[in-house]
C-alpha cells in the first residue's frame, strides 16, 4: 500500500509523514523528489520543474511500485503532486500494477504557507539558492490551492493547519492502522 502525502509546499507534508512513521515503524518513506534531483543532474529540465519531465513520472512509479513488491511493505509518499494530467498518470500507472494507494490532500490557508515557506531554511549554506527555493515555494501557493477543485477521486482532505499528531492519527485510522 501507498500512502501519498499531497500538499502545497510548506503544507506539512513531509512533517506528517514524519509523524506518521515515528507511529508505524514498518512504513518506509519514499520521497520522489529525490528522482528529480537526480534527473535534473543528468539531463536540462526546460520549464524548472521535473514533474514535467515524462521520465520522472515514470520512474516515480516504478520505484514504487519496486518498494511494494520487493519489501511488502506500506510506503508513505510526501510529495505535491497538483497536475491533475500528471496526478492521473501516475496513480492510474499504481493502479495498474494492482498497488492500492490511500491519496490525502493537506489543505491550508493561502496566509498560512506564506508564512510557513518564509520561515523556512531549505539551504543553509548558499542564501541565494535558499532565498530562489522560497521564492519558488511561494509562487507556487495559487496553483497548489486551485488544486483541491480537481483532486482524484477518494482523495481524502486534511485540515493542514491541525497539529502533526492529530493529523497522523486520523490519516492512521483512515488507512485501517489507527
Amino acid at each position: 500500500m501507498i500512502v501519498w502525502v499531497n500538499g502545497a509546499f510548506g503544507a506539512g507534508k513531509t512533517t506528517l509523514v514524519e509523524e506518521v512513521r515515528g507511529r508505524w515503524p514498518e512504513a518506509l518513506v519514499y520521497d520522489p523528489e529525490m528522482i528529480g534531483f537526480v534527473l535534473r543532474r543528468i539531463v536540462a529540465v526546460p520549464t524548472g520543474d521535473f514533474q514535467d519531465l515524462r521520465l520522472w513520472r515514470r520512474q516515480v512509479v516504478s520505484l514504487a511500485v519496486g518498494l511494494v513488491e520487493e519489501y511488502g511493505r506500506p510506503v508513505l509518499v510526501p510529495m505535491t503532486l497538483v497536475d491533475p494530467g500528471y496526478a492521473a498518470e501516475i496513480f492510474g500507472e499504481l493502479a495498474a500494477a494492482g498497488v492500492a494507494v490511500h491519496h490525502f490532500f493537506l489543505d491550508v490557508s493561502a496566509e498560512v504557507l506564506a508564512r510557513r515557506i518564509g520561515a523556512r531554511v531549505l539551504v543553509p549554506d548558499d542564501p541565494e539558492r535558499d532565498e530562489a527555493a522560497r521564492r519558488w515555494g511561494l509562487a507556487q501557493i495559487e496553483r497548489c490551492a486551485a488544486a483541491v477543485g480537481v483532486l482524484p477521486a477518494g482523495t481524502v482532505l486534511l485540515d493542514g493547519e491541525r497539529s502533526p499528531a492529530e493529523l497522523a492519527g486520523e490519516l492512521l485510522a483512515r488507512v485501517g492502522q489507527g
